[in-house]
């Protein structure tokens, strides 16, 4: 059984990647850093339903504590598919900005992106066969207004992710980003009023959680093979 490791899984998004990767049959590692209730109750979730999964704590921007937990589940084996989808936004508009939200944003999703993948590309390079797989955000495309530091390190990771997938290309890794619009959250609900997700988004709604794990899946499995280094959008025709 291959085993996957989803970090974020705390959130809409990374919970449905969750149960999607559990569903298609792979041992998935469900991981938060403060959040650790939810993911206990997304594994006792999983596996109630006969699905395999496990649940670890810490955090991506501690690059020694994610040194340290991912030698402990190295132990078990490779991880051959990792979901990248831990992230903060800390918003404000760039003259006001404070050093420490630039910081900590960028320490979180871009730090954090490096702290959790390069530890386990050499045993995923070893058993010839990985799947990476980053959520980024249309931000990280087009912008987004008062967001300076959350697109910086969105776009820098879909970068990161070209380039990683030209390294692994001959050894049956595929590295692939994907940039959700607007999901459908409590943050999405509070943020969005419904008359700025009619204009700027064409199908005129927020996308679900699983449409984006939908993707995930299929990008995780053996149909997907010769996909690699691509950013795709899941945003209902959303407005740049």
């Amino acid at each position: 059984m291959k085993r996957a490791l989803v970090t974020g899984a705390s959130g809409a998004i990374g919970a449905a990647i969750s149960r999607q990767l559990a569903a298609d049959g792979l041992h998935v590692i469900v991981h938060a850093n403060r959040n650790r209730a939810a993911v206990a109750a997304l594994c006792a979730e999983l596996q109630q339903t006969g699905q395999s999964a496990e649940a670890v704590q810490f955090d991506v921007a501690d690059a020694a504590a994610t040194q340290a937990a991912l030698e402990r589940l190295l132990e078990a084996g490779p991880i051959q598919v990792l979901v990248n989808n831990a992230g903060i936004h800390d918003d404000a508009v760039f003259p006001g900005m404070s050093r420490e939200q630039w910081h900590r944003v960028i320490d979180v999703c871009l730090h954090g992106f490096f702290n959790v993948t390069q530890p386990l590309i050499m045993p995923m390079v070893r058993s010839r066969w990985g799947r990476i797989i980053t959520i980024s955000s249309i931000a990280g495309l087009i912008g987004s207004r008062g967001q300076a530091n959350y697109a910086a390190a969105k776009g820098a990771v879909q970068a990161a992710g070209k380039s990683l997938a030209l390294e692994l290309a001959t050894r049956n890794i595929t590295v692939n980003t994907i940039a959700p619009g607007i999901i459908e959250s409590e943050m999405s609900k509070s943020a969005f009023s419904p008359e700025f997700i009619a204009q700027m988004v064409a199908m005129k709604r927020t996308g679900k959680p699983e449409e984006v794990a939908a993707l995930a899946g299929f990008l995780a499995a053996e149909q997907a093979s010769y996909i690699t280094g691509q950013v795709i959008s899941v945003n209902g025709g959303m407005a740049g």
